[in-house]
């Protein structure tokens, strides 16, 4: 008899559990249900919003491959950017090389000059076209400003702008100053194989021996 009241009372407290849980789930389960849809849902809206930023970067991408081939700068010019300022700095970037490839100098500086107003790394890339295509014509003011803003320490063209300011040296007649600055840039973590070259060069047209390379044990030439 213990036994079979003990058994009953296990049915019941287990059919009681049954009825809070189908209770709880009735008043409850709603929540459960919002939330696996808002995460199908979520899912779903990133995936359309990668498939359309992939079409539209396509898109763009391929007018742009057509302005370049008409040979005009100006269509380069009016590709539509699709909202993404990034673009269309790019596209203005591309349209100073096509300029500068069409013998129109003045356009490419002008294009570069409304370019490097935008902020940003293409921006600085702008800027130090800019000093590069002026050169010597460009305000000595105006390209120190530029060039101390872009040869600052991490900047993304840190190295080329010290390459352009030991330039500017050389152009100043202030050939010992330029040799200085040229050994602080060889002695600088980063630089290319075309950079040193370049620098090398530079060393050996103001009379002065460029610095020998380093042999690494594995015989690599750094």
């Amino acid at each position: 008899m213990a036994n079979q009241n003990d058994s009953f009372i296990d049915e019941v407290t287990e059919e009681l559990r049954r009825d809070r849980l189908y209770g709880a789930f009735r008043r409850y389960g709603w929540i459960g249900i919002a939330v696996i849809l808002l995460i199908v849902g979520g899912a779903g809206w990133r995936e359309y919003s990668r498939a359309q930023e992939r079409n539209s970067a396509e898109t763009w991408g391929n007018a742009i491959l057509a302005a370049e081939d008409s040979g005009d700068p100006a269509a380069l010019l009016s590709v539509e950017p699709a909202g993404r300022e990034g673009r269309a700095t790019l596209a203005r970037l591309l349209a100073a090389s096509a300029q500068v490839e069409a013998g129109d100098r003045e356009a490419a500086i002008a294009t570069l000059r409304e370019t490097s107003a935008e902020g940003g790394a293409l921006s600085e890339l702008a800027q130090l076209k800019l000093v590069m295509l002026a050169g010597p014509d460009m305000d000595a003011s105006e390209r120190d400003a530029i060039l101390t803003q872009l040869s600052r320490a991490g900047a993304p063209f840190e190295l080329l702008a010290l390459e352009q300011k030991a330039v500017a040296l050389v152009g100043a007649g202030r050939a010992e100053d330029a040799l200085t600055l040229i050994r602080q840039i060889q002695q600088k973590d980063g630089l290319s194989e075309a950079l040193r070259r370049r620098l090398s060069e530079m060393m050996i047209a103001l009379g002065s021996e460029p610095e020998p390379q380093l042999v690494l044990p594995s015989g690599v030439v750094n």
